[in-house]
């Protein structure tokens, strides 16, 4: 695989404006962000302890003391301009100080725990806290360059993971070991962590869509299902490959991994700025019904991927949305068979201007190549 080229340098600059400017149009006049995948997005801080809080005129970042000089330093790293708290104690005096002059706040509803809403509530009883949803999300959903950039990193992290990690699929060998392997591998990589837990699924467990590996050794004429994904400045990337363990695979094996990559190929194909959501996910299961294995599919055909690993938009049925250059997303049909096995094939998408870019690349043959 060829060397990865450096990624450049990840910006949020004036990410925080893009939510002031809404602050006219809502009925709140400051913003509270307590989910740590959107405190990163606005600040890129990325300790597990933090909160942002967002005006027309002031743009803070609270953290503990622990982050001192990490806080500082990936403010500075991000060229956020964010002003860093940090404070001696985390009570009322602290929210009395950062939101009593305001008359309303939105905060994130499906953050905030109820405990803690009380406490806000108790130490600034006159200022009206205003539940929001998906306002960074919303946002967050296109990508930037940088954006792009690191998720593409990741992705080619995994190719290259698992185009390692394949001389070693053989029987015998158990899910976990590969699992581990794989973990160890993107980290060498230059991975931050895994995307997700790794999942290694064979046999009769890759009929489970998020199977976690086990001591189960593998057999000759398994399925095998292996789900992976690096992080990368925590964004991560996501893909799936399915092979046949030890020679050939049965008629029925064929047939269903054909339909599979027919299904997939047709949903990454259709793939472009104007598309309905929706319509990815009735373009694999079409495909799927052709082959009669449309009752085998029994999830989603994508999401997005970016600081979480599952964000919107969220390809299904019920998709609303419709496609936009900037998204990255995942095209990732499968089908099951309990207690028989599974097929999966599942690559990272990028929407372009004028169509798609897949950043995952690992070849699509069912038998492992060594």
């Amino acid at each position: 695989m060829e060397t990865l080229l450096p990624f450049a340098s990840q910006s949020v600059g004036s990410r925080h404006r893009r939510i002031a400017e809404q602050f006219d149009a809502v009925n709140y006049d400051a913003f509270l962000v307590t989910s740590l995948p959107n405190v990163r997005w606005l600040t890129g801080f990325s300790g597990s302890n933090g909160f942002v809080v967002l005006s027309q005129d002031r743009f803070v970042l609270v953290t503990d003391g622990r982050y001192r000089t990490s806080a500082a330093d990936e403010l500075a790293a991000a060229q956020c301009p964010a002003e860093l708290l940090i404070p001696t104690e985390f009570g009322n005096e602290l929210y009395e100080t950062l939101l009593g002059s305001f008359e309303s706040v939105g905060f994130e509803a499906n953050d905030l725990a109820w405990n803690k809403h009380r406490s806000i509530n108790d130490a600034v009883p006159n200022v009206f806290l205003v539940p929001t949803t998906n306002v960074c999300e919303t946002l967050r959903r296109v990508k930037d360059d940088g954006e792009r950039n690191l998720l593409a990193r990741a992705s080619a992290i995994a190719d290259e993971a698992l185009e390692a990690v394949l001389p070693m699929i053989c029987a015998g060998v158990t899910e976990r070991d590969i699992a581990a392997e794989l973990d160890v591998r993107m980290k060498k990589l230059g991975a931050d962590d895994s995307a997700y837990d790794t999942i290694v699924a064979s046999g009769p467990n890759s009929a489970l869509p998020h199977a976690r590996p086990t001591d189960r050794p593998l057999a000759d004429g398994d399925l095998l299902i292996i789900d992976v994904g690096a992080r990368v400045h925590g964004y991560g990337s996501d893909m799936t490959r399915t092979f046949v363990i030890g020679g050939e695979p049965t008629p029925e094996q064929q047939r269903w991994y054909e339909a599979v990559v027919a299904a997939q190929q047709a949903g990454v194909a259709a793939l472009e700025p104007g598309v309905e959501e929706s319509r990815i996910d009735s373009v694999c299961r079409s495909v799927l019904a052709d082959f009669g294995y449309e009752d085998a599919f029994i999830h989603g055909t994508g999401h997005g991927i970016g600081l979480e690993i599952h964000e919107d938009p969220v390809l299904s049925t019920r998709s609303l949305g419709t496609l936009h250059s900037g998204l990255v997303i995942t095209v990732e049909p499968g089908i099951y068979f309990p207690g028989v096995g599974g097929v999966r094939i599942e690559d990272a998408v990028a929407i372009t201007d004028s169509g798609c870019s897949t950043l995952t690349n690992s070849p699509k043959t069912l038998l492992p190549s060594r």
